[in-house]
């Protein structure tokens, strides 16, 4: 799977939610190979937008159509300021990757020290996710070439997430999310109130 992400301030976040809808309805059926995506503008603004691929040969073609070309540029016209790109060939899978039935959705992003054991925790995040977190519906993580890690962490509800957050873990898990949190630098997270969804029927 490819991911690329796409994030930035934007001015008004019901036209940008009206510009990306557009394009699952006008563009998605000719775009082969696009799997879905994952959206949401946090509270102050900053869209992100983390939309899937089967592979990074599909999203080029993708780019490169001339309907794409002019779809961007009146997605670009929303933004105030910079858009940032990640693409992610290194993409990791949790819970099966989440659920269009997420009421709400955490982005944490930062920078990896160790790319290994990063992909180790994520395996056994796996195992102890069903059972200590059951308001976690699934999650991906995606991190580009130059080692910056996009997470996107999809919860039943968010009251559901926060109550949770307050429980203790046992120690050994307790002890693998320090670990995990431990491996990234200058780590942001973005909260997604109100989250919506894309994919591919």
């Amino acid at each position: 799977m490819f991911m690329q992400i796409f994030q930035g301030k934007v001015r008004d976040p019901a036209a940008v939610k009206a510009t990306l809808d557009r394009w699952e309805r006008d563009l998605a059926p000719g775009a082969r190979g696009w799997i879905g995506g994952t959206h949401g503008v946090t509270d102050d603004g900053m869209l992100i937008a983390a939309v899937r691929f089967e592979s990074k040969d599909a999203a080029r073609r993708n780019s490169e159509r001339p309907e794409q070309e002019e779809w961007w540029r009146e997605m670009e016209g929303h933004f105030d300021g910079e858009v940032t790109f990640h693409d992610c060939e290194d993409v990791t899978i949790l819970l099966g990757g989440g659920s269009d039935d997420a009421g709400f959705v955490q982005v944490i992003q930062g920078r990896v020290k160790n790319l290994e054991r990063a992909h180790a925790l994520a395996e056994q995040s796996n195992e102890f996710l069903p059972k200590y977190r059951p308001d976690v519906i699934g999650g991906m993580i995606a991190i580009d070439e130059a080692g910056f890690v996009t997470e996107t962490i999809a919860f039943t509800s968010e009251k559901a997430a926060r109550e949770a957050e307050k429980k203790e873990l046992p120690p050994d898990v307790s002890r693998l999310v320090e670990e995990e949190m431990s491996l990234f630098d200058d780590v942001k997270y973005l909260d997604l109130h109100r989250p919506w969804f894309a994919s591919h029927h």
